[in-house]
């Protein structure tokens, strides 16, 4: 897999950023609270020994109601698919002793972080704290209130090493989602362990609407946008290589998008 070459070659630069985060923790009375972290913990600690990564944390942070960490870059099949299955089996374990379910979001991404005596900063840990508690990833949660988890990847992470595949890595059941974070709106990919690729976002059919702008690594290419769109010249939309389309040409009305049925119907 080259995205784990890649990175190994940076190796103390480099590494993968964890983003924990509990789903509706603000509605967790006070009393509640030490005991879910704990179980938090546990949920997450018992993940990295079975997959292998006890060893491999860089860096971590206690978020108060979650976990900020960087793992060695050294295995990337291990933390997407190994590492979030046993997290995932680790919560609908624990949630058999609780009336009220603990339900996590993980961000995830990967790529440089600097460390300093107050913990570790870096555009990566920002993407991974962003598209793990954005708003698309907890509507998507809370749609599906059996689902104890959601896990959200960058799009360079998914690129990397998602679409690959590995062990209990399944690309298909990733969905594309265009968020809104504060850097502005970027593609981020879903999954729900147990469950397979979440619904598509609300009134779209696949993603999402596409982003209008930006040139970063996890922004939304130019070229994606048009292949997932369509594209637009004057007054006509094309989309999937011609099979459905629609316009105005001077005084000819076209609209051949379900077959050609209809008034104005090319054939």
């Amino acid at each position: 897999m080259h995205g784990g070459a890649q990175y190994g070659q940076q190796y103390g630069q480099y590494g993968f950023i964890i983003s924990l985060d509990m789903q509706g923790s603000g509605s967790i009375p006070d009393p509640d609270r030490p005991g879910l972290r704990k179980r938090i913990y546990r949920a997450a600690e018992d993940a990295f020994a079975q997959a292998g990564l006890g060893d491999a944390r860089l860096a971590q942070e206690d978020r108060g109601d979650g976990i900020l960490a960087v793992v060695e870059p050294r295995r990337p099949e291990a933390l997407v698919g190994e590492w979030t299955e046993y997290l995932h089996q680790n919560l609908r374990r624990i949630n058999r002793e609780l009336s009220r379910p603990l339900r996590l979001r993980a961000g995830l991404d990967v790529g440089p972080f600097t460390p300093d005596r107050h913990g570790f900063s870096g555009t990566a840990v920002d993407l991974a704290c962003r598209i793990g508690s954005c708003e698309e990833a907890k509507a998507v949660l809370s749609g599906l209130p059996d689902a104890p988890l959601l896990v959200a990847v960058t799009d360079r992470l998914y690129q990397d090493v998602v679409r690959h595949g590995g062990r209990w890595i399944e690309p298909e059941h990733y969905r594309r989602y265009v968020v809104r974070i504060k850097e502005g709106e970027r593609y981020a990919w879903f999954t729900v362990p147990g469950r397979g690729a979440p619904p598509p976002a609300a009134g779209d059919g696949d993603s999402g609407a596409d982003p209008d702008r930006g040139d970063g690594p996890d922004s939304a290419p130019r070229t994606e946008r048009g292949a997932a769109s369509g594209f637009r010249f004057g007054g006509v939309t094309v989309k999937d290589q011609g099979q459905s389309f629609q316009g105005n040409f001077r005084d000819v009305n076209i609209d051949n998008r379900r077959g050609g049925t209809g008034p104005g119907a090319a054939s």
